[in-house]
């Protein structure tokens, strides 16, 4: 038992009281580092794709829109079978869930891989399949995210999402680079074909994982798609993290939407140096991570968001202004950093608010309204990039998260500490 002064330290807005241990503790169980590693791969080969796919849109269309668009794909079902997709992992058993979602972007990822090495390929084609992932991705995300509580003990939990976020971004810290280099040396259809391999780890790994049963009441989709929103919405704590994931997600999309067109464009750059920007966004991301919990429990959630937001100001005024690729690497690092700090925390913040029993249905419901508003964000701020150029965008992106952000803090003000947090799981 700690003292009443040692618990007050650790205590924080998002989370519950937990011992301060190890970072990465989550490690020791088995099945968390074999999905942790795999997962490493899996999202190295969609990093490595979604380069690809993004500079094959600059290659066939001028269309600042278009080349947004390529962002949007992956991210638009998300926000528009998030929801359903999260009934299915409460109705289904969720490794199996996951395992079907693998399969499917497998054949997708090939038969792209083949198009472009076909030379049939052609910008409405590139977003079909795009958004073909983006279907597997929504199917395969609340399930992944719910299946944390069934691979570490409670107390793991920050240390889990927060490792799972650091997986995310050591891809994305190589794949980009990896793929900018191979696309300069090959071929883009190349890319395609890594990405389809790097499933093969993640479904052998499912197949491998043996979950004890989990007792889940099934209902009718629509009905059990109503419990998830009923509670997400009724609840005062979730609903105001849910209005600050639309928000973050919204004005965030605007860095990696307009990247491509920013290094083809502005900075005439090539792939290999679309690749340079991406990777120094991930190391960003990866160097911020462990610092985000011990910052969050100095200045807890609201000063985390106040200080992405004034950042992302800096970082996007920088990408405004600079016409070379070495002077833009320290905002892209910047950026990296604003997306795990204020991401990683809104996550966990809504995690252990959300109960067991409708688990996947309310991730899902946050992926739906973090990811949909960069899938938002990302068609927004290319359309206003073709109407008044990209400096213009990215200034309207960054004041509106820190306008947005002082209207709900007033309005919407976040929850006090250990307010909403469940305690029986």
């Amino acid at each position: 038992m700690t003292s009443p002064q040692t618990q007050s330290e650790i205590d924080e807005q998002n989370d519950p009281p937990l011992l301060r241990d190890n970072p990465f503790s989550p490690f020791r169980y088995p099945v968390f580092r074999a999905i942790w590693l795999a997962n490493v791969f899996s999202n190295m080969g969609s990093m490595m794709q979604s380069v690809a796919a993004a500079w094959l849109m600059t290659e066939l269309t001028h269309s600042k829109q278009l080349i947004a668009l390529v962002s949007a794909s992956v991210s638009t079902p998300i926000l528009l079978l998030g929801v359903i997709a999260g009934a299915i992992a409460d109705n289904y058993d969720r490794r199996r869930v996951m395992m079907a979602a693998q399969f499917g972007m497998l054949l997708v990822s090939t038969s792209l891989a083949l198009l472009t090495w076909l030379d049939l390929i052609n910008p409405f084609l590139l977003l079909a399949c795009t958004i073909c992932v983006g279907i597997g991705t929504a199917l395969n995300s609340p399930a992944w995210q719910a299946s944390v509580r069934q691979q570490v003990e409670r107390k793991e939990l920050p240390h889990a999402i927060a490792l799972n976020s650091m997986a995310f971004n050591i891809a994305r810290s190589i794949g980009p680079a990896l793929g900018g280099l191979l696309i300069s040396l090959w071929d883009i259809s190349l890319a395609f074909a890594l990405n389809a391999l790097s499933y093969v780890a993640l479904i052998c790994v499912l197949l491998w994982w043996k979950t004890e049963p989990r007792k889940a009441e099934r209902r009718p989709i629509l009905p059990a798609v109503a419990v998830g929103l009923r509670f997400c919405f009724s609840s005062r704590p979730i609903r105001s993290i849910l209005m600050r994931g639309w928000v973050v997600g919204v004005s965030l999309a605007a860095f990696q939407a307009l990247l491509p067109a920013i290094v083809r464009q502005q900075l005439d750059g090539d792939e290999v140096k679309y690749g340079l920007l991406l990777g120094a966004f991930g190391i960003g991301s990866i160097i911020a991570a462990p610092f985000v919990r011990p910052l969050r429990l100095r200045i807890k959630l609201n000063g985390i968001l106040a200080l992405s937001a004034l950042l992302l100001v800096v970082v996007f005024t920088v990408i405004a202004e600079v016409h070379s690729v070495l002077a833009a690497v320290p905002a892209a690092f910047g950026a990296g950093t604003v997306w795990v700090a204020a991401l990683t925390s809104l996550n966990t913040a809504f995690q252990l608010r959300a109960p067991n029993e409708i688990l996947g249905r309310c991730m899902s419901i946050y992926q739906s309204v973090t990811i949909g508003g960069m899938a938002m964000g990302a068609w927004t701020w290319g359309m206003v990039a073709d109407w008044h150029g990209i400096p213009f965008a990215l200034h309207v992106a960054s004041a509106l998260l820190v306008g947005a952000l002082v209207l709900m803090h007033f309005l919407a003000p976040l929850p006090q500490p250990g307010e909403g947090i469940i305690k029986d799981w």
